[in-house]
């Protein structure tokens, strides 16, 4: 049980970031947005997680249960492995620590591309057909046997984390093998997905104040031009293009909306979260992946989401704070 509830009057946010992922200098970002924008009422708590795991307040390293009894809320500002997967919430559960985000367990189902696939298809959510390598895969013979039976192009994706990091799109046997190489060094298994054309759409979700009622924010279109995939160094270059609004019909646009609400809803999300989907123009919309913790960076698009519909980042922290706070 917290201890601190300010006697200075304003409550403590514990804003979580660094952490050992490879997102780690995302995570700095996120973190570094999230405590320029806390709003008034609140006394942000920087705490700083090594690559290595170890927890810091004011330069000094403490263990989580010297320093979560101090702090009245946690906004989690990590990201992949560790933050988003359900390990942290873990620890903040244990301690009945309000925080920002989806609960352990639905954290682990949205880091697990494999996992919320099958989900995906259960709740009948069309993605496209995919394949999961593990490293007895990882063979010659066993990459042109799978390149030749499998549906070319394709993209390969690490089976967990997250910011495009170790995507790869694969034109030829060449690319397919060298991005098979480069999603392993992310991870212990890889999956192969079918390559869509179209239109890449960015789509988040917030919950109301009463932690049941979803709202879905514009989809927005991040991808630059002449570009098979939106990967890392796209996404988080400042002069990357966003059209918001996506250059798409009103039915079209309610469809993303519709799917990024189901995916919320279905995988029992919390508080807020975004689905990436491609639009075919003839195949219609395929959900490629979600993301319970989206990246709160300056050049972020879930920001550039919330700008769309006149929301600040100041209220939209002051609402994801209330709703922790609430235990919603």
């Amino acid at each position: 049980m917290n201890t601190s509830t300010s006697h200075r009057g304003k409550i403590r946010v514990g804003v979580l970031r660094g952490g050992p992922s490879q997102e780690y200098d995302i995570s700095l970002k996120t973190g570094a947005h999230v405590l320029k924008n806390i709003p008034e009422g609140y006394e942000p708590v920087d705490i700083f997680i090594s690559r290595n795991g170890e927890w810091h307040v004011g330069g000094r390293i403490k263990t989580p249960d010297k320093i979560i009894p101090h702090i009245d809320v946690v906004f989690n500002a990590l990201h992949g492995e560790y933050g988003e997967d359900g390990k942290v919430q873990n620890i903040l559960q244990t301690f009945g620590t309000p925080f920002t985000g989806s609960r352990s367990f639905s954290s682990a189902l949205g880091m697990n591309k494999n996992l919320s696939k099958a989900l995906f298809r259960y709740h009948n959510l069309k993605t496209p057909e995919y394949i999961v390598l593990h490293p007895k895969d990882n063979t010659y013979r066993s990459l042109i046997s799978i390149f030749q039976s499998f549906p070319q192009p394709s993209v390969i994706k690490p089976v967990s984390g997250g910011s495009s990091l170790g995507v790869m799109f694969a034109r030829d046997f060449e690319s397919f093998r060298s991005g098979i190489e480069t999603a392993f060094k992310y991870g212990g298994s890889v999956i192969v997905e079918e390559y869509i054309a179209g239109v890449e759409l960015t789509c988040g979700v917030i919950e109301a104040s009463d932690g049941k009622t979803l709202f879905s924010l514009t989809p927005i279109s991040p991808r630059k031009k002449d570009q098979e995939i939106f990967d890392y160094e796209t996404k988080y270059e400042n002069d990357s293009e966003h059209n918001s609004p996506a250059p798409i019909s009103i039915s079209e646009k309610e469809l993303v909306q519709k799917i990024a609400l189901a995916v919320h809803k279905h995988l029992s999300f919390r508080h807020y979260s975004a689905v990436d989907i491609i639009l075919h123009p003839t195949r219609g919309a395929f959900l490629l992946e979600v993301n319970t913790l989206p990246g709160l960076t300056e050049t972020s698009i879930f920001p550039k989401s919330l700008q769309a519909h006149g929301i600040s980042m100041s209220d939209f922290l002051d609402h994801l704070l209330s709703l922790a706070l609430n235990r919603t």
